[in-house]
């Protein structure tokens, strides 16, 4: 299930959903879940409700969200919401923590152990951050972009615009054509993208987030925009051509593209200086880790 209903502007904020693993440094009370339960994982987190949580791999990139106000006022263009697993008692510490740092973050869902994609359509979401594989792979089924927060490089400028870098291929665009490449070979592909160039590609499951950003973006000059985007593929001449022609024709703008013919991205993306990278490979999600935030988007044939 794919939303296409991405043609009308976005007159309220952007919504990104985060779970409380990708937001703070929950790795000691995730230990005490694993090995000893619910039960004692609440026990855990009431003893130390005043005791503030460090920033999680998500942390940067949400300070730098809840900054971003729209063209001409003091409105925030994007809201964080809390979709935790927690109960709402043992979430205290994490708004506590939330308080501490002086993050906007005022709706939170609390699920007690159950998975809150159910409620991405309620909230509004164009986005779902996580650290939990299985909440992802249900908010994409459901239609919602979602991607896993890798651990890795959790720095991000907090200075100049909000930077967004995203794969193509079973992200921006369906998996039609990684299909091809998987089943038949380099070749293959080729042939039929030369040959599909002015069909518009399918879109995938950050088609939605993208058209939400190229809105925002348009209230702004090109040339002082708080807002930059990038598409990374591993595509080539002449794949590239299908590529432009699918935006041209969705009528988005993207900042930058690389086409990099398989070369590795992590470098590439440091020199954009992505706040947040999406991919569907974990191969360029392992070379992108080691130099920007990155997202694995649990999406497509690579991940079946």
């Amino acid at each position: 299930m794919q939303r296409e209903n991405v043609s009308e502007l976005h007159p309220r904020p952007l919504v990104v959903a985060i779970s409380s693993r990708a937001l703070f440094d929950l790795g000691r009370a995730h230990e005490v879940f694993e090995q000893e339960g619910l039960a004692a994982y609440a026990r855990y987190q009431r003893r130390r409700e005043e005791d503030i949580l460090a920033p999680g791999m998500a942390f940067p990139l949400v300070q730098k969200l809840l900054r971003l106000r729209r063209a001409g006022g003091s409105q925030p263009a994007v809201e964080v919401i809390l979709a935790s697993r927690n109960s709402a008692d043992s979430g205290l510490r994490i708004f506590n923590s939330i308080e501490h740092y002086g993050l906007q973050v005022e709706r939170a869902v609390f699920t007690n152990g159950e998975a809150p994609h159910r409620y991405m359509e309620a909230l509004g979401a164009d986005l779902f951050l996580s650290t939990h594989d299985e909440d992802v792979r249900r908010t994409l089924a459901a239609g919602f972009a979602a991607a896993r927060i890798l651990p890795g490089c959790p720095r991000a400028s907090q200075s100049g615009p909000l930077r967004i870098a995203f794969d193509g291929d079973a992200v921006l665009f369906s998996d039609e054509a990684e299909r091809v490449f998987q089943e038949q070979g380099l070749a293959a592909f080729a042939a039929r993208e030369r040959a599909a160039a002015r069909e518009p590609l399918s879109g995938g499951p950050f088609k939605h987030l993208l058209q939400a950003l190229h809105e925002l973006q348009a209230a702004y000059p090109i040339d002082a925009n708080p807002i930059r985007t990038a598409l990374v593929t591993a595509r080539s001449a002449p794949a590239h051509k299908r590529v432009i022609l699918t935006l041209r024709h969705w009528g988005i703008r993207i900042d930058e593209a690389l086409f990099l013919g398989g070369r590795d991205k992590g470098p590439f993306l440091s020199a954009f200086g992505a706040d947040i990278f999406f991919d569907d490979q974990s191969v360029h999600c392992e070379s992108a880790r080691e130099h920007v935030a990155t997202g694995h988007v649990l999406h497509g044939v690579r991940n079946e």
